[in-house]
């Protein structure tokens, strides 16, 4: 009599040899039933973190768009950690997703290359839908998993493994290119197919004589990173803060690009074919931030207790003088900081100028609420930092008009024993993407800012 224990065991290690094996061959009914059955737990998963931390209802509409449309409007609405939450629960889906369709395009055509397709907006469904109608091939020709990891010479594992990272700068740096001067758009191209494209090309070359180990095939690909962001920073067109700030992101995504090369060269694809299908497929994903140029608005609000009655701080939320703080560090690493405000008239209509390390803002007054409320509108604004870099002038094209200031607003709310609430709030739009990722630096950047400029009023308020 069969365990049913160990056949329950059985049942799940075939389900995740099936769903996270690298080589293990995917039937038509296999990619079929699990694409379908793992696309609907996604989205029911997605549905209740959504529904339970901000109480919208999640349209299936939105779960499908490959423009991330109205997944961004809900996204807007949440908490920081809630799209970390959602980003570390999508993250095994689509490796699923990926690694499936590499092992079922071998399965059904003999090559792995058009499997990446699923990475392409509007074509991943296509795709899908071809793979699930595809006979199989007779004999896909694939390494299995339980290759050992040897015969190799260490000499030639080296030569391969600092191929593919030539080859990656190469890629990426065209990549670069086309995002920036063609597109002209810091989004999917740079921040996704960048990070895939070095960590399949050093892994697929690094594995390609003979299957190495994933921890091994993930390491030179984040190597490869490395190199590529001191490629950037040598020749002039990225600093220190923007590479530090998109390294966290770059290196999980190389992971997955880690994984996809090692996938296949496991499936015995070809190095040129890997690498052309590569470099035209990524350009494809741009095509999200192309047709979708909407942004939401975000608003950062920070606050501080006075110990003054709103009467004797609101001459010093319309204009303060010099702070006198010295800036701390993260400011001197060329985050643009304020130094004082003046004012020139009274009421609606007066002009504030907010002096920051960088140059002045220009903000027209919209309401005048004295003592309780001051609101104005940002018609001008300096660049948001000053790129910490080996050469004395780098300006990359991000620092001017992917971050815009639209508004901004100071409350005073009168509380007991002559004392005020203070808050700041400043509305802004960023036009960097995935927003989920860049607006984390950008609100506790904004934020740092705030706290510098209240604790300033509040210091010239008491006493």
């Amino acid at each position: 009599m069969i365990d049913s224990t160990d056949s329950k065991s059985s049942v799940v290690y075939r389900y995740l040899t099936l769903w996270f094996s690298l080589s293990a061959p995917v039937t038509r009914t296999q990619y079929l039933v699990t694409g379908f059955s793992l696309m609907l737990l996604k989205y029911l998963g997605e549905f209740l973190i959504i529904y339970s931390t901000t109480g919208n209802i999640y349209p299936i509409t939105a779960f499908l768009n490959p423009l991330l449309k109205e997944r961004m409007d809900v996204i807007t609405t949440m908490t920081h950690f809630v799209p970390w939450v959602l980003f570390i629960f999508t993250f095994p889906f689509l490796w699923i997703s990926i690694s499936m369709s590499v092992r079922r395009s071998v399965a059904a055509t003999g090559s792995s290359s058009l499997g990446l397709l699923i990475l392409v907006p509007f074509l991943n469904f296509l795709m899908m839908l071809i793979f699930c109608i595809l006979p199989d091939l007779k004999r896909p020709s694939m390494k299995t998993d339980r290759t050992p990891a040897v015969a190799a010479l260490p000499s030639k594992r080296v030569r391969s493994a600092i191929i593919g990272m030539f080859l990656s700068i190469a890629g990426s740096l065209v990549l670069y290119g086309l995002s920036i001067t063609v597109f002209q758009s810091y989004g999917i191209l740079i921040f996704f197919g960048m990070p895939v494209l070095i960590g399949v090309l050093t892994s697929y070359m690094f594995n390609r004589h003979c299957l190495q180990s994933l921890g091994q095939s993930v390491i030179v690909a984040e190597l490869g990173v490395l190199l590529c962001s001191g490629t950037l920073l040598l020749l002039a067109f990225e600093g220190f803060i923007c590479i530090a700030m998109l390294y966290p992101l770059a290196a999980v995504i190389t992971i997955l690009g880690a994984i996809i090369g090692r996938s296949m060269a496991a499936t015995n694809a070809s190095g040129g074919h890997v690498t052309v299908s590569l470099m035209c497929l990524l350009p494809l994903l741009a095509g999200a931030d192309i047709v979708d140029n909407e942004t939401p608005v975000y608003e950062v609000i920070s606050s501080v207790v006075v110990d003054a009655p709103p009467e004797d701080v609101w001459p010093n939320v319309i204009g303060f003088s010099e702070l006198d703080a010295p800036p701390a560090w993260y400011f001197e690493l060329g985050i643009a900081y304020p130094l004082r405000a003046t004012i020139d008239g009274e009421g609606v209509g007066a002009i504030r100028h907010c002096e920051f390390s960088t140059g002045p803002f220009v903000e027209p007054v919209t309401v005048w609420d004295k003592p309780n409320r001051l609101a104005f509108d940002v018609t001008e604004q300096p660049r948001a930092m000053n790129e910490l870099s080996p050469y004395r002038h780098v300006h990359p094209p991000h620092l001017d008009g992917y971050l815009n200031c639209r508004r901004g607003e100071f409350r005073l709310k009168r509380l007991p024993n002559n004392r005020t609430l203070l808050e700041g709030s400043t509305w802004y739009e960023f036009k960097m993407y995935p927003q989920g990722y860049w607006t984390l630096w950008s609100d506790l950047s904004i934020h740092l800012i705030h706290e510098r400029v209240l604790n300033h009023i509040k210091k010239l308020s008491e006493n």
